[in-house]
């Protein structure tokens, strides 16, 4: 009987966590670093382009960070900017955190997955994870409307 408790009382508490940790989630984050921007300027490619060929490696990174907005919402809905083909695409998911602090993003048949390394009201840090591994950190931090000119 005490070890059922137990046991009750354990999932609960991974439940609540979670719960909270999703909660903490709520509002829209804007992607402002991610560890490819350093390889893709420290690469040969890049340091041996053109002037405009770097331009334009530039303006891609700037306008994939100032594009790349998570908006979670309650309900465990998740709305997002995706990059298809060159293309930004938003799209609407739904996302669920579990006991190990891992982000599951899920949308119509793929599951992306991101371990949690910080969460505070000013930093979000995610750490994708793919069948080959942990990628490099994303850094998003709370969203900024722009202001109207």
């Amino acid at each position: 009987m005490r070890i059922r408790i137990l046991t009750l009382l354990i999932f609960s508490f991974f439940e609540i966590s979670s719960s909270l940790q999703a909660q903490q989630l709520f509002g829209k984050w804007q992607l402002v670093y991610f560890d490819g921007i350093d390889q893709i300027r420290n690469s040969a490619q890049f340091r041996e382009a053109t002037p405009a060929a770097r331009s334009n490696m530039e303006y891609r990174i700037k306008n994939r960070l100032e594009n790349t907005v998570y908006e979670f919402l309650p309900e465990d809905s998740l709305k997002y900017t995706d990059m298809v083909n060159q293309e930004l695409v938003l799209r609407k998911a739904t996302f669920e955190v579990d006991e190990n602090r891992v982000l599951l993003i899920k949308h119509e048949d793929m599951v992306r997955r991101a371990q949690i390394v910080e969460l505070t009201e000013n930093k979000l840090i995610l750490q994708p994870i793919t069948q080959s591994g942990m990628l490099g950190r994303l850094i998003f931090e709370p969203y900024i409307e722009p202001e109207e000119d």
